[in-house]
């Protein structure tokens, strides 16, 4: 197989080899003065990043959207963490853990561009978002807007208060390659009437990968008095921004995903005017109802997750994010361009660079996705995911800053064979 071949090809060239001490950022400091464009395509450069992990070799992995394998240098400090809350026990949970808790938030927050008033650490973004939908006070009657393509847990979360408070979900469908922001905008605007209370949107499609016109939406739902929850799942780390910026009233993440942090942390802002008015997912003691902590008790739970955080933005930071951006943009305008015209090839993502980033949806006409994946798996060594509904029908696509150009020609050649 191509892929045995070339993982072979690379321990022999020593290009595996992981960094040491602070070797990982003298190299970056040998592209500093080269642009994020020109460095996206520099194959040289990440191949040494590509040596801070350890990968499995028995396939080429296109399913880092669901959980970032974590780098050798966040994983070992993440154990180091595991190690000394143990050795503390109590002490620890006892002392420190809140603090360190709300000094982790603090990075995060800052990462975001939010103030930490506004931002707790919860679990992930189910958790955060689905506290919203539960938490705001419904009246019967009243409507929450959302798309199909939207995560399927906050769907069920809305069909949950639908059944408890008689709220109508409003569900639409966003168009795979729409023709303008406006498009986006509109299909939104005209799903909204005066019982409308809530829209939910993302600010990256997790199964296409198609960025939405959050600012824009959000900017048009406010003027006709609805407030916005944006699912951000994948944009964290994956793409530049500011929470603030977007003018959302809520926002949620998961930072298992493209921030690296071990699983078990997701965050969720809240514009500090509304903190008051979401009751906890689980009963908090006496706090000031413009405190945002009252939202955040969830009971003992896995606090050495929370000190890794600190390790994950410190690796982001040193391969930089306009860097980490340029180059998740161009692998996937690398195999999208190559698939996108072919007869037979079907892909759901904008072709607009400015619509998407690192992920893409592609599958083959008659070709149900599930046995797309099985045959990508099974013949070619490639691991990835079917998706099939919500006018979505093929397999996601998520490479990630180890993946190479090598591995994903292995699936261009294996779309070509296939569509053929």
């Amino acid at each position: 197989m191509e892929k045995r071949s070339f993982i072979k090809g690379l321990a022999l060239a020593g290009l595996s080899a992981p960094f040491s001490g602070n070797a990982m950022e003298k190299w970056i400091e040998k592209a500093v003065h080269t642009s994020a464009g020109q460095l996206a395509e520099d194959e040289s450069f990440w191949m040494g990043i590509r040596g801070e992990y350890k990968l499995k070799p028995d396939y080429i992995n296109l399913e880092n959207g669901y959980y970032n394998i974590l780098p050798k240098e966040i994983l070992e400090n993440y154990i180091q963490h595991i190690r000394e809350v143990n050795y503390q026990g109590s002490y620890y949970m006892r002392t420190v853990q809140a603090e360190n808790k709300k000094s982790m938030a603090a990075k995060v927050a800052a990462l975001a561009g939010c103030s930490a008033e506004e931002l707790i650490l919860t679990r992930n973004t189910t958790e955060s978002l689905d506290m919203i939908i539960g938490g705001i006070h419904w009246n019967a009657g009243d409507e929450a807007v959302m798309a199909e393509q939207d995560y399927g847990s906050m769907l069920e979360m809305f069909k949950q208060v639908g059944k408890r408070y008689g709220v109508v979900s409003k569900v639409l469908s966003i168009p795979n390659h729409p023709a303008s922001d406006e498009e986006i905008v509109t299909l939104y605007a005209n799903a909204i009437t005066d019982k409308t209370r809530l829209l939910m949107i993302c600010h990256m499609v997790n199964i296409t990968g198609q960025i939405l016109p959050v600012r824009k939406i959000c900017d048009m739902a406010h003027s006709k008095g609805v407030e916005v929850m944006v699912d951000g799942a994948h944009a964290i780390a994956h793409i530049q921004f500011s929470i603030p910026d977007l003018h959302c009233d809520y926002y949620g993440a998961s930072l298992h995903k493209w921030l690296a942090v071990p699983l078990g942390v997701g965050i969720l802002y809240v514009q500090k005017e509304k903190i008051s008015k979401v009751w906890p997912l689980l009963a908090e003691g006496e706090r000031k109802e413009t405190d945002i902590s009252r939202l955040n008790h969830i009971g003992t739970h896995p606090v050495h997750t929370d000190l890794a955080i600190t390790h994950a933005i410190d690796f982001y930071s040193k391969i930089g994010a306009e860097r980490k951006e340029a180059r998740l943009r161009f692998l996937q305008q690398y195999w999208t361009s190559k698939v996108r015209n072919i007869t037979n090839v079907v892909v759901n993502t904008p072709a607009d660079p400015t619509r998407s980033c690192g992920i893409a949806n592609a599958g083959i006409r008659g070709m149900n996705p599930s046995l797309l994946a099985e045959t990508l798996l099974k013949k070619y060594g490639i691991y990835t995911v079917a998706i099939d509904g919500a006018n979505v029908h093929g397999c996601r696509i998520t490479p990630n800053v180890f993946t190479t150009i090598a591995e994903l020609d292995v699936l261009v050649k294996a779309l070509k064979e296939l569509a053929a």
